[in-house]
């Protein structure tokens, strides 16, 4: 049975910090994309971070450029999103997707809500 548990997202004032999970079981994590993506209310789901299998390449939203950094541990089974320099715009439900190929699996998503 696949499971991607996201944790690490709360209630955190503009330009504070988080840093987000995500536990995966029941894939090779190794061999799978992974993909970070948020949906605020009443909007569509965007993409914010994806990291290739190695973890040696990764694209970024405009949005979030130079302040979200996106990593992996392989030998963890764990995806990483650490959120810098938060903005109220950053709120919103994160989800984190494992691609394989025309397989992809999502987690239950952790809310972050920025504001003061």
């Amino acid at each position: 049975q696949v499971q991607l548990v996201e944790s690490g997202g709360g209630l955190v004032q503009p330009v504070g910090s988080l840093r987000l999970s995500c536990a995966a079981s029941g894939i090779t994590f190794s061999r799978d994309a992974m993909n970070w993506h948020r949906q605020a209310p009443g909007k569509k789901r965007e993409l914010v971070a994806a990291i290739t299998r190695a973890g040696d390449s990764y694209i970024y939203a405009d949005s979030v450029k130079g302040r979200f950094t996106v990593s992996r541990d392989n030998a963890d089974n764990t995806l990483y999103l650490q959120m810098n320099n938060l903005k109220p715009d950053d709120t919103a439900v994160y989800f984190c997707q494992a691609v394989d190929g025309q397989d992809n699996y999502w987690g239950q998503g952790t809310q972050v809500t920025v504001s003061s």
